[in-house]
């Protein structure tokens, strides 16, 4: 099969730290290649792929302020399309605007939300075009746009074996991800506080919540009990993972999957989590670990943390969020689609 991928741009693909669309992106593309399919990767120029690559921008819009956003993401989007009479279908991992020309192109377009449905402006281009093909990656992602023509629910998935197993409960918990209050991190910082336990928080800082680091986060820093790390790459990421007691993912939103719990139930740790969006769906309460409302609950079931099976946990993803899994899915989805607009 001959498939486009179009992929985000904010980030490299895979990304250096911080990028879980760019990440499933890169897993789905070097999955589909090792089946033996004929897949077009457009990405940033830096990225790297076993896919052919095809790039306008040079770097992640991310990491180089200087680029025009606006610019830069019409440019890569009309690449794509340009070449879209080469291809079976399109996959779009960029979001909602190339749908804006999903009637307009010789192939179907399939696109996959990543949560951006969350987004008033995305969900006004989403109901303009309701009818084009979309993939939601958990079943709560839906109910951020219902009315759209769902294909399937294809959870993300990675490679487990990139992340070592380990059996033994770690001393500290951990928080990976964004610096900002819709990951709950002032609430994570509590629970540390109130329950004695070391804390480590890795990730970056985005601009728009510099604010809130600068006054709810750093003023609780201490060197050894409060850290903050920075940005984790992918060996980074392993070496916290495999060795926390915990990660805490105190959300305060609908998110539309979370692929650190997952990462850090590969490692064998298990999860605390506001049982808000896929949080049900990833998150086995009281066997990969424990869903948690507020900070009180959150101390309470921490102690439980030590007689959860970490064997456990590494299998959970293993039966449902490898990178096999989503490309066997994703692969029924084209087929799929491919027979609903006609084509052979």
């Amino acid at each position: 099969m001959r498939i486009g991928i179009l992929g985000p741009i904010s980030w490299r693909i895979p990304p250096r730290h911080y990028g879980g669309w760019e990440l499933v992106t890169y897993n789905l593309a070097e999955g589909l290649v090792a089946r033996g399919h004929d897949v077009t990767l457009f990405a940033t120029a830096d990225s790297e792929t076993s896919a052919r690559l095809l790039s306008i921008c040079p770097r992640p819009l991310s990491e180089d302020p200087s680029l025009p956003p606006r610019v830069y993401e019409s440019l890569h989007m009309a690449l794509a399309l340009e070449h879209a009479a080469e291809f079976d279908l399109i996959h779009n991992h960029m979001g909602c605007y190339p749908v804006c020309c999903s009637r307009v192109i010789p192939v179907p377009m399939v696109t996959t939300l990543h949560g951006s449905a969350a987004e008033d402006h995305s969900r006004i281009i989403y109901s303009r075009y309701r009818d084009s093909f979309y993939v939601s990656i958990t079943d709560a992602e839906r109910r951020l746009a219902p009315d759209l023509n769902y294909v399937d629910t294809v959870y993300n998935g990675i490679d487990v074996r990139a992340f070592d197993f380990s059996d033994r409960h770690g001393d500290y918990l951990l928080v990976l991800g964004r610096m900002s209050p819709d990951k709950g991190i002032h609430s994570a910082i509590a629970v540390a506080q109130r329950c004695g336990i070391r804390l480590i928080l890795a990730g970056i800082v985005p601009r728009e919540n510099e604010e809130y680091f600068e006054t709810q986060v750093r003023p609780h820093l201490k060197p050894g009990f409060i850290d903050f790390i920075g940005p984790a790459d992918h060996a980074a990421k392993n070496r916290l993972m495999r060795g926390a007691y915990a990660l805490l993912h105190l959300i305060t939103y609908h998110e539309a999957f979370g692929l650190t719990m997952v990462e850090a139930m590969a490692c064998g740790t298990p999860v605390i989590a506001v049982p808000m969006g896929s949080v049900p769906e990833l998150v086995l309460h009281g066997e990969t670990g424990f869903w948690a409302d507020d900070v009180e609950e959150a101390c309470s079931v921490l102690p439980q943390v030590a007689h959860l099976d970490r064997a456990r946990c590494r299998q959970w993803v293993e039966e449902r969020f490898g990178l096999d899994q989503m490309v066997d899915r994703y692969m029924q989805v084209y087929e799929r689609v491919l027979r609903v607009a006609g084509r052979p």
